[in-house]
């Protein structure tokens, strides 16, 4: 049949999208309650559309509205729905690939869909299955990764970008890169003004999604994505991606209607008995995610991107909303998280959860795991911090963290990997910032410094080389802990905000990366890049699977000790934590006390010694009498040497 001489045929209902058929494209999508639909079909970055289809009643099955259009040109059309609302023309919520803000920061378009014809060569690639024991992650920002000039990359702030830090990344030894979100968002939904220098304000780290198929437009195309990943693997790097189901870009009652909103309001969106929009995330708007349809999409997403894209692993922003029913009552057995536990496709991939929200809903050690998702472990990072700014009643939590956090999770059930372990992330001070500052510096961000945490147990230790040594001491108990450590971009050589610890909206030299710093800060890079070359190096860091019992030689797999071996003192602040295989012992000693200390080593079987591998205090040496001399606020780590 033909509408205005376009050649049309019935479709197939699914896959929902647009997807490229013989002869033509079948485009599918749900609406349970609109009344009708029409497809827009426009000429490439034109305004207006060429055709308006409306589909027939013979297009709809059920609440799917599917046609097929014939011989259409796939590079040069991009596409919309019109449902009841004619002015409004939507993204399609399955759209690959989404045009309107193609270039960063420039002119606002309207958003179109695209479709998507792939030919990509992955040349054999695929995930990688590194096991998550084995795994040092490294969070960062695909644009302000290399963005500051300093980067020397030639297309700054993009995926193509972001390959030539290959090298680095090799050098520095992590082999798992942890994208903040790049599925397409609105940079400039934000309307406020840096009240300091009148400068414009962005949606900079992306924690508000338009499209969830489609790679950020800005940051390169599906091919220059793919090619990033490609290269990644290659060189032994799996790649996760921060995913945020839990609400979208379009807010509230206020917000733009750009998508689900105009198709299917009721079905996509959390609400309450009057209408109004649940706001468990704190931006607006809830996901409605345990509803079957949304359930569905989100699996769809997920299941696209693990198999076309071959990505290894999803952080879930927020996803204890995951976890709440369609009236926002929290689940004991969430059908989504079930479902992603157990989905076939997605059965080797990585998943962590960050197991709270923005209603007060705080799942870390309950988040539903059946065994196999893991948690951004909070509860390490405030024990941690306030351990390292020498809090003396927190030692006892910082050796349960140092082991797994067994006092938070059900190791026996759910492993040593449940907790993934982290001191810094994107979302606060940086580490240079948290030994700097003694409270947060927000007023850049035109919210009057009342965003971003209050409490980040912070300390300014005001002299540079005491910050730089603070440094090295947190590096060193995050990568000698058992779990999954996890570095924030840039830490590894002082990277700052400037006391900003809520850099969402600052696309500058705030969050940028200046790799300025890694020269002037190249002892702290050493430092950390033999601390992971410590941990690939012993098993018994990389929370071995037979962490329940001990060694050959009689020894726990890991111990507790004070400045006396086996005899730990949690009322101060010394700490010695032993780390044991069967030919394998590392050990650590922790003062964070203003004065020095010494400590005793524990005795090795015989035919090994103990020789230092590392210490944050400059300087420091051991002269084999069992004893190691540990300066104030730092830590020495020593190496069982077999003879």
């Amino acid at each position: 049949m033909e509408y205005k001489n376009i050649k049309l045929r019935p479709g197939h209902v699914m896959p929902f999208g647009a997807t490229v058929v013989q002869g033509g494209v079948n485009f599918s999508v749900y609406s349970s309650h609109a009344a009708s639909c029409k497809l827009a079909l426009f000429h490439k970055n034109e305004n207006e559309p060429y055709a308006v289809i409306p589909f027939s009643d013979e297009f709809r099955i059920g609440h799917v509205f599917a046609m097929t259009v014939l011989d259409l040109d796939c590079e040069n059309t991009e596409y919309g729905y019109i449902f009841d609302d004619p002015n409004k023309i939507l993204l399609d919520p399955y759209a690959k690939i989404i045009s309107g803000r193609n270039t960063w920061g420039g002119d606002k378009k309207p958003y179109r869909s695209r479709i998507l014809s792939d030919n990509f060569d992955w040349q054999g690639d695929r995930p990688l299955e590194i096991p998550l024991r084995d795994l040092i992650i490294y969070e960062t920002h695909a644009r302000g990764l290399t963005a500051h000039p300093s980067s020397k990359a030639k297309n700054p702030g993009t995926f193509a970008a972001v390959s030539e830090k290959i090298p680095y990344f090799k050098e520095l030894g992590i082999n798992c890169v942890e994208f903040l979100p790049i599925h397409e968002f609105d940079e400039l939904e934000n309307k406020r003004c840096n009240p300091v220098n009148n400068a414009r304000l962005f949606n900079y780290w992306g924690y508000s999604t338009v499209g969830f198929f489609a790679p950020k437009a800005s940051f390169g195309q599906v091919n220059e994505l793919k090619t990033l990943i490609r290269d990644l693997h290659k060189n032994g790097i799996e790649v996760i991606l921060d995913v945020v189901f839990n609400h979208t870009a379009e807010s509230d009652e206020n917000g733009p209607c750009l998508s689900f909103r105009g198709i299917d309001n009721k079905t996509y969106y959390m609400l309450t008995p009057e209408g109004a929009y649940q706001n468990f995330s704190g931006c607006g708007n809830a996901l409605n995610c345990n509803n079957p349809v949304v359930r569905s999409m989100i699996l769809d997403c997920l299941r696209y991107w693990a198999s076309e894209y071959h990505i290894d692993g999803f952080r879930f922003d927020l996803a204890s909303i995951l976890t709440r029913d369609q009236d926002g009552a929290p689940l004991e057995n969430p059908p989504l998280i079930e479902s992603i536990e157990f989905d076939p496709v997605l059965g080797k991939c990585k998943l962590i959860a960050e197991a709270w929200d923005a209603g007060g809903l705080y799942q870390v050690g309950s988040f539903p795991s059946w065994g196999r998702w893991s948690e951004w472990n909070g509860k390490y990072r405030d024990d941690m911090r306030r351990f390292l700014r020498g809090e003396s009643n927190f030692t006892w939590l910082a050796a349960q963290g140092m082991q797994g956090s067994a006092h938070v999770y059900d190791i026996i059930k759910r492993g040593l990997c449940a907790s993934i372990n982290f001191i810094t992330c994107h979302d606060g001070f940086t580490m240079m910032d948290l030994f700097s500052y003694n409270a947060k510096m927000n007023l850049a961000n035109g919210e009057n410094n009342n965003d971003g945490l209050n409490e980040n147990y912070s300390q300014d230790f005001q002299e540079p080389s005491l910050r730089k040594k603070m440094i090295k001491n947190a590096m060193s108990i995050l990568l000698l802990s058992h779990g999954v450590p996890m570095l924030l971009a840039g830490d590894e050589f002082g990277n700052s905000q400037n006391g900003n610890n809520n850099a969402y909206c600052q696309d500058n030299e705030i969050s940028w990366l200046n790799w300025n710093d890694l020269e002037k800060n190249r002892d702290i890079f050493d430092y950390v890049s033999k601390l992971i070359a410590l941990r690939k190096s012993h098993e018994c860091l990389r929370s071995p699977a037979g962490a329940y019992s001990n060694t050959k030689n009689g020894y726990p797999p890991v111990s507790c000790h004070g400045i006396e071996p086996w005899k730990a003192e949690f009322w101060g602040n010394m700490l010695g934590m032993l780390f044991c295989g069967d030919d394998d012992f590392v050990y650590i000693a922790i003062n964070m006390h203003w004065e020095g200390g010494a400590f005793r080593l524990p005795d090795l079987p015989i035919g090994f010694k103990w020789s230092m591998y590392l210490a944050s205090e400059n300087g420091a040496q051991y002269n084999g009498d069992g004893i190691i001399h540990v300066a104030p606020r730092s830590v020495v780590i020593m190496n069982g040497l077999n003879l």
